[in-house]
């Protein structure tokens, strides 16, 4: 196995990316065989993996194990759980996360995606375009993927042919742009047999497009969110109470976008307070500024009263608060979501009552049209959701803000996750405002 220098780790740059795909397109062969011939394996799991292998019967190691790892998963041949792998090349780092095909475990590709730069999304080349393809390329539109993979698997078993790629890729291209996608690549491959993964095929010479691994090595990927919306969701308020400590009060939190300064004027939301920041501190130590991801703690000026679930932003950049929420959600638990729902909201580190007022539509895959005032959505439908909460909540248009723009609906009788939303407009476009006359009586 090759080694990669500290030095050469330190620059390269992290991508994640999530694969997904219908039952049997190969996702988990296709993964393993990224890891496999990238050299990205140790020796004792190959070599576990090849037992396994020969005690189910089979001559060659069947790669797929090295990412379905429940029991349930080896004996069914299927994916249940995310899986998420980490591996690196001399050119970039790597998060992987190889999602559910099974239109059940649909909710866990909204998990593994939720986070995601780029999408592989395969298809059998045999089967084509199916509605668990389109469903997932709505998931990756409606989370705001920047890049999306079509991955034309099983070309060996479609005897290679050009015209079945361009049939298909076309078909999946036409519909991923209508969705808003804004960049999809299609790449013909063979994961069981390795064509196109790594190393080029030499059974598909009519393709000079990148493969699988040069095309995630060099896609562009931006990570500077520093300057986007600042917002600090607060996770704890630290009061030692001590004699070397007395007075001190922060206010600890992971910055979601953003930077934050010394001396900055802030806004506390949904209090509204203003302050100024009188001090960082990060591992620690003071500092000056701190940007989006850092775990840091938070001094201000005035003693405000802040605590869990709050949102600390720039006074002049601050979002506005509101109780009525508009969003695009896909629905990921057995039990239907309904009109007059009763539910929890989970907006970043806040979780407040709500009641779901309306659902204004349901989108249909097969041709992407809008079916009005559905009354419920089942499990992984996509459609419009209006929820108004118990008390205001500061959110971003999704566009603007993956991470302060999404949210979950939490069943509050078992702590279910019902909904996975993003606020704002999507390519399902909203229905007109449902008339207050219809309200039902809760009295938020």
């Amino acid at each position: 196995m090759s080694t990669i220098t500290t030095e050469e780790l330190s620059a390269t740059t992290l991508l994640r990316f999530a694969t997904a795909g219908s039952v049997d397109d190969g996702k988990s062969t296709l993964v393993g065989r990224l890891l496999h011939d990238s050299k990205s394996i140790l020796t004792d799991q190959l070599e576990a993996v090849e037992r396994a292998s020969a005690g189910r019967g089979q001559d060659a190691p069947d790669l797929a194990l090295l990412t379905d790892g429940l029991r349930a998963e080896r004996e069914q041949g299927i994916t249940i759980d995310v899986a998420y792998r980490y591996f690196a090349t001399p050119r970039r780092r790597f998060i992987l996360a190889d999602t559910p095909g099974h239109v059940q475990y649909t909710r866990n590709m909204v998990t593994g995606a939720s986070t995601a730069e780029l999408t592989v999304i395969l298809v059998d080349a045999r089967n084509g375009v199916v509605e668990q393809t389109r469903r997932h390329a709505a998931i990756a539109a409606l989370l705001r993927v920047p890049h999306v993979v079509l991955a034309v698997n099983k070309m060996d078993l479609a005897g290679y042919a050009e015209q079945v790629f361009a049939q298909i890729a076309e078909e999946f291209t036409a519909y991923a742009t209508e969705l808003g996608v804004p960049e999809v690549t299609a790449i013909p491959i063979s994961a069981l047999v390795g064509d196109n993964v790594v190393e080029p095929s030499a059974n598909m010479d009519w393709y000079g497009g990148p493969t699988v691994l040069e095309h995630l090595e060099t896609v562009p990927v931006s990570h500077d969110l520093s300057h986007c919306h600042a917002r600090l969701p607060v996770q704890y308020v630290i009061r030692p109470q001590t004699a070397e400590h007395p007075d001190y009060r922060g206010y600890a939190g992971q910055i979601a976008a953003g930077s934050f300064r010394v001396g900055e004027s802030v806004t506390v939301l949904p209090s509204g307070r203003a302050t100024k920041i009188s001090g960082i501190e990060l591992l620690g130590k003071p500092v000056d500024v701190a940007w989006t991801t850092q775990s840091v703690t938070v001094l201000l000026e005035d003693d405000i009263d802040i605590s869990r679930g709050d949102l600390i932003v720039p006074s002049k950049d601050a979002p506005p608060t509101t109780q009525d929420i508009e969003a695009t959600v896909c629905h990921v638990a057995d039990a239907p979501l309904t009109v007059g729902h009763r539910v929890l909201l989970k907006h970043g580190t806040r979780t407040v009552k709500a009641i779901v007022k309306d659902i204004p539509s349901r989108l249909t895959l097969a041709d992407l049209s809008l079916h009005p005032h559905p009354g419920q959505l089942v499990a992984n439908d996509i459609g419009r959701v209006k929820v108004r909460t118990a008390e205001p909540l500061p959110v971003d248009s999704y566009a603007d803000s993956r991470r302060t723009g999404s949210f979950i609906l939490i069943d509050p009788g078992d702590g279910t996750t019902l909904t996975a939303g993003m606020v704002g407009e999507s390519f399902a476009s909203p229905e007109p405002v449902r008339d207050e006359s219809e309200d039902d009586g809760w009295d938020f």
